[in-house]
């Protein structure tokens, strides 16, 4: 078959694979958001003049088509088509004719692939944070369940001070909070249009930018056309690190349960259907899911240096390196929901052990609390009251027979839950996650 660049030479088949490498494979993923941005480019071009207001109502139900299978799982790049955008413009061309070839008016497959990397990161922001969310409540809800089971926390691996299985499920489901914030700025940089600036110096066509920024539910503009080309690799690596940061706070989760879930440790119990075994060794029950959790979120931690080693050292302008983006961004997506839906399940199956604190070896974590009754209540000095109690413990006499009494925000006593909660509402409500269903429910009906 031609090629959209077609000029009349044969090309070469060695040359032809190579250069289109996996991009058949990889821009099914992107065939939903393509036709969504075609289907806003050509009503943009019938409201300039550029397109008759006849081939429209032909194309738009052809294209609405192509999007449900497409979303259906039934869109097939052919073999000898190079892309995407070659494959829908084909389909068009071969059901209507010449009104098929119209649709490419004003536009490069530049600006194309920037608005379907574009449109498909804000689908998958919003379900990847629709995950993070349910991994927050999950984590919420077993801190509120074991705001009172005393845990060791630690420092450099040492005994330090007491925590609570609330204070631990609690600080991971605030870092969600944080790791949504990244992931609202990188929504931000996302939600901006690139279509019409073409392959990076606009058009001599006297396009409605703003019309398709409507079209397509963006909230701005990437206006200057020659910055719109440089986003490709800035947005990846901008989402990607998003990503990476979800990642650093589920694979330390992962590693703290893999930790806890050892003999020496004790502190939780997977259920014996969440491990696996060994060949040899009959007894082992082997936390492999935290495992491969946690590799899983080491991978995608170096994602966003992936993408930099590719596209961090171009000039300005388009090049062929940065198709290989897309191996390395579309694959993130899944790997990453993947990695949040099973620690949500994990977390949720799993048991915490009660009365760890009462061992002997943890008498040394209430030293501090030692140390601030005497300040408190005897009026010793502190440093004076942190000599005698180091003193009793070296010397073997420390006991603790008190009770905790931790009051400020965010402690064991007072784990400000609501707030955390309230703190992840507000950031999620500031998304405008509503306008992804708008925008596809509504884009092919001509009156939108």
């Amino acid at each position: 078959m031609a090629k959209l660049w077609d000029k009349g030479y044969d090309d070469d088949s060695l040359i032809d694979r190579f250069t289109v490498g996996r991009d058949r494979e990889l821009d099914l993923f992107l065939a939903p958001y393509d036709i969504m941005g075609t289907a806003a480019h050509i009503r943009m071009l019938a409201k300039v003049g550029l397109l008759p207001g006849e081939d429209l109502e032909k194309l738009l139900p052809e294209l609405q088509s192509l999007y449900v299978d497409a979303k259906e799982g039934r869109f097939v790049i052919e073999p000898d088509v190079e892309d995407v955008h070659s494959q829908v413009e084909l389909m068009l061309t071969r059901k209507l004719g010449d009104v098929g070839k119209k649709v490419h008016t004003g536009r490069s497959r530049n600006d194309q692939v920037l608005v379907d990397l574009k449109l498909y990161a804000r689908a998958r922001i919003a379900v990847t944070a629709g995950k993070a969310r349910q991994l927050f409540d999950i984590l919420q809800k077993r801190s509120c369940e074991s705001r009172d089971v005393l845990l060791p926390g630690y420092t450099h691996l040492q005994v330090a001070m007491p925590s609570s299985f609330g204070l631990w499920f609690g600080a991971y489901a605030e870092s969600l909070t944080d790791d949504m914030r990244m992931m609202k700025a990188a929504w931000e940089i996302v939600n901006q249009n690139p279509l019409g600036s073409a392959a990076g110096y606009g058009s001599s066509a006297p396009l409605d930018r703003e019309m398709t920024t409507r079209l397509l539910g963006f909230d701005d503009l990437d206006y200057n056309s020659v910055y719109a080309q440089m986003c490709r690799g800035k947005m990846e690596r901008a989402v990607s690190s998003a990503y990476a940061s979800v990642a650093g706070t589920v694979g330390r989760l992962a590693m703290d349960c893999c930790l806890y879930a050892s003999q020496n440790f004790g502190f939780i119990r997977l259920p014996d259907t969440m491990t696996t075994g060994s060949s040899i060794m009959p007894h082992k029950k082997n936390p492999d899911v935290f495992e491969l959790v946690r590799a899983h979120c080491n991978h995608i931690q170096a994602i966003p240096n992936d993408i930099s080693l590719v596209a961090g050292n171009l000039p300005s302008g388009y090049f062929r390196d940065m198709q290989l983006l897309k191996e390395i961004f579309i694959p993130m997506f899944d790997e990453m929901d993947d990695c949040l839906d099973i620690a949500a399940y994990a977390v949720g199956k799993m048991d915490i052990v009660k009365g760890i604190m009462d061992a002997p070896q943890y008498q040394p974590a209430f030293s501090v609390e030692e140390v601030n009754r005497l300040v408190g209540e005897e009026n010793v000095p502190f440093r004076d009251a942190y000599r005698r109690v180091g003193l009793e413990i070296m010397e073997g006499r420390f006991e603790f027979h008190g009770r905790l009494n931790h009051t400020h925000a965010g402690s064991i006593g007072n784990l400000c839950n609501d707030r955390i909660k309230a703190k992840m509402d507000n950031i999620l409500s500031g998304f405008g996650f509503e306008i992804v269903e708008k925008v596809e429910n509504a884009l092919f009906n001509s009156t939108f």
